[in-house]
Parts: C-alpha cells; sequence; structure tokens
C-alpha cells in the first residue's frame, strides 16, 4: 500500500479562530503532518454534554450525511502474540461523512472481537445495510453490541464540526478545538514490547526514539521462563523508565500472586518503577482483581474487564477503583464515555487498538480532554507494522 500522497478536500483552515490542546511527547506515532476534517464554525461547548442523556450530545440536533465506507487490512511486520492467541492481520473499515457544505469527517471502526467488540462482520454487516445518507439519529440509535461502530461513526460525525487535528514534526498528535478554550494537556506515550526475550534489545530501540514507559507482554511463555526475562528487564531499564506488564487475562491467581510478589521485591532492588500489572485475571474474576489489588505493592489495572463501557460501568458499580485502561476505538459512545467521566473520578489509561491514524487521533483528542493522572497513552504501536502507516486520512482512503 502506498499512502504518501495527500490532496486535502473540503477543507477550511482559519487557525486564529481556534485553540489548542497539544499532545506532546508521543513519539513515532508520525512523522509527517497531516490534517483531518476541518471547519470554522464553533462547535458546541463541553457544558453541552453535563446532561446524563445522549439526546442532549452534540448529536441531538439532527444533520445528515452522505455516507461511504471501506474495508482495509494492515499486517503486522511479525504476528503479534498474546495470550489470546496469534495476530497476523489487523482489519477494519474506514469511515467518510460528507455534510451539505462539504466538510468531510473521517472515522474508523477497528473491532476487537476478543477483547469484547463485535467482529468485523458485524461491523461490515451494520454498514452495508446503511442508506447512503444517514443523520445524527442514525449514529445515536447503533446499539451498545456494536461499540466499535459507535465510537467510529460519532468520530466521523464530530469530524465535521470544528475539531482540528494534525501532527507535528516530531510525530505527535495536537488537538485544536473551540469548545475548551485554552485548555493545553501534554501526553507522554507508553511503547509497547513484544513478548518474549526480544523485549531486551526492543525497548533500546524505543528508548533512543524518545519512549520512556513500556508495555511488555506476559502471559504467553512459561512462567519461569518469563520471570528470569522480567528480571533482567528491570535490571537493564535505566532509572527514569516505567514498566507496565500486560498478562491479557492470562494468569491463574496463583501465578498472578507470583508476578505480584516477584515486582515488590524486585522494586527495592532497581530504579526502574513497575507501574502496574494490567489483567491479570480472566475477564470473570474481577471478584479474584478485587483481592488482589489491596494486598500488594504493585498496582492492577484492568483492560480486558473494561473493554466496552457497559462493562466499565459494571466493574466500577462493582467496587473497582483501581486503574482503568481504556480502548476508545472498542469502548463506544465517546458522548456517553464523557458523561460517565462527568460523574466519575476513575484513574484511566488510553490504549490504542491498533488503528490508523484517523481512529488514533479521534482517540487522542479523547485522552487529551479527559486524562487526570498524567499517565502515558498507549499509543507506541507503529513499530509492529510492516509498512508505515500513512499519515493523513485521504491517503488511507485513496490506497485502500
Amino acid at each position: 500500500m502506498n499512502a504518501d500522497k495527500f490532496v486535502p478536500q473540503h477543507s477550511h483552515f482559519d487557525l486564529p479562530r481556534l485553540r489548542s490542546v497539544q499532545v506532546a511527547q508521543c513519539p513515532a506515532l508520525s512523522t509527517q503532518h497531516s490534517a483531518l476534517s476541518t471547519h470554522t464554525s464553533t462547535y458546541l461547548d463541553f457544558a453541552r454534554y453535563k446532561s446524563l442523556s445522549v439526546k442532549h450530545s452534540a448529536l441531538s440536533t439532527q444533520h445528515s450525511a452522505l455516507f461511504t465506507f471501506r474495508p482495509y487490512q494492515r499486517k503486522f511486520a511479525r504476528p503479534l502474540t498474546t495470550h489470546h492467541g496469534v495476530w497476523e492481520m489487523r482489519e477494519g473499515i474506514i469511515l467518510r461523512l460528507v455534510d451539505e457544505a462539504g466538510n468531510v469527517g473521517w472515522g474508523e471502526i477497528a473491532p476487537i472481537s476478543w477483547f469484547g467488540s463485535e467482529t468485523l462482520d458485524q461491523a461490515l454487516n451494520f454498514c452495508r445495510q446503511l442508506p447512503k445518507e444517514i443523520t445524527s439519529e442514525t449514529i445515536v440509535s447503533i446499539p451498545d453490541d456494536l461499540p466499535a461502530c459507535q465510537f467510529g461513526f460519532e468520530s466521523a460525525f464530530d469530524g465535521m464540526g470544528s475539531r482540528e487535528w494534525w501532527f507535528d514534526y516530531f510525530g505527535c498528535a495536537q488537538y485544536k478545538s473551540a469548545h475548551q478554550p485554552g485548555l493545553r494537556e501534554n501526553l507522554s506515550c507508553s511503547g509497547l514490547l513484544a513478548a518474549g526475550e526480544v523485549a531486551l534489545q526492543q525497548w533500546q530501540t524505543l528508548w533512543q526514539q524518545g519512549y520512556r514507559t513500556f508495555k511488555w507482554k506476559i502471559g504467553v511463555d512459561a512462567i519461569a521462563k518469563e520471570l528470569a526475562i522480567f528480571d533482567n528487564l528491570c535490571r537493564s531499564l535505566p532509572a527514569s523508565a516505567k514498566l507496565r506488564l500486560d498478562a491479557n487475562g492470562g494468569l491463574s491467581y496463583e501465578e498472578a500472586e507470583l508476578w505480584l510478589e516477584t515486582c515488590g521485591k524486585i522494586q527495592g532492588e532497581v530504579s526502574a518503577e513497575i507501574e502496574f500489572l494490567e489483567q491479570p485475571l480472566p475477564v470473570k474474576d474481577l471478584a479474584g482483581m478485587l483481592e488482589l489489588s489491596k494486598f500488594y505493592r504493585t498496582a492492577i489495572a484492568l483492560d480486558e474487564s473494561v473493554a466496552t463501557l457497559q462493562q466499565l460501568i459494571s466493574c466500577y458499580q462493582q467496587g473497582w477503583r483501581g486503574i482503568f485502561v481504556l480502548k476508545p476505538g472498542i469502548i463506544g459512545s465517546p458522548s456517553k464515555l464523557r458523561q460517565f467521566y462527568q460523574q466519575h473520578e476513575i484513574d484511566a489509561v488510553f490504549s490504542s487498538v491498533f488503528e490508523t491514524v484517523i481512529g488514533r487521533q479521534a482517540a487522542l483528542n479523547l485522552a487529551a480532554e479527559l486524562s487526570r493522572k498524567n499517565r502515558a497513552v498507549g499509543f507506541g504501536v507503529d513499530h509492529f507494522f510492516a509498512q508505515a502507516a500513512a499519515t493523513n486520512p485521504e491517503s488511507l482512503w485513496n490506497n485502500f
């Protein structure tokens, strides 16, 4: 796929009217400038989201747009191995909406069915049954069992408003908006390390690219082997580094205890910080993770357990007050997530679903808007793909 050419369409640049949220220190997300949909009208004020009803969201005013979509495939440089299995190809759908004024909104549906979202086929079937012209009511009515569709369509619809994204020279998303004047947020990125011994070399390359937080996949090899690699990795990392461990729900309760005990022990011997152990137990064992969170020094984060907004609400209602790893691309409606945030103070890490620049920029927008604990966002994943991603939507659209 050749995706180097960018000719903006239906774009109107009036930058002095906009103020910025900067998402900085995110190395390797991109190396070129790009622009998603732009428009100079004032976006609905964030206070409009205070209502608990989605009818009072930005989608409440009835608007229509012409709708087209294209499926895509992106091959991993080498298969991504987690406790869930081996993943060779990222597949998704690019959405394009055009309103009566010619303004273009881009969205992306990037499901991960084994995490709890709809399947790609279900998303494609939903897109195929839609008419060529859709309304805001169409988007509001997308059912909760299609969370990746909710995120993609709502992001595209928002994109026809006054939101504007682009990538600076260092590859960091910057988000300009009229709806939160003066808000500025700096977010650092976490770099993903592959499972196994390759992490011992991989972190060094990512460190040179500017990453200071790393996430390493565990629960893949024999636990004794992984613990030995972990010991080596921790003793190799510089003092200012942070390390996250991601088990993808692949540990038994006893194995999780062993990991947490080892983390506590080695944390007293090395300068690098072990930030948290992510999803040690299966989704069904929230009680076990609640129990573990009370007795060990190393924090626990939920990931698969809070893949969708409904799961997030459920875990919160059941008493989870630890770290939540949120994947905007599959969590569901951004406006409903904002409503949840207005009611609840949560410690969240925003993370990638290996989406393209379209979904990533929409996700980073949410992270810049909602992040409260200054934790690195988990979007350092481009090195897992065989070919560098295009840095603008038109290139993606024209080459799929």
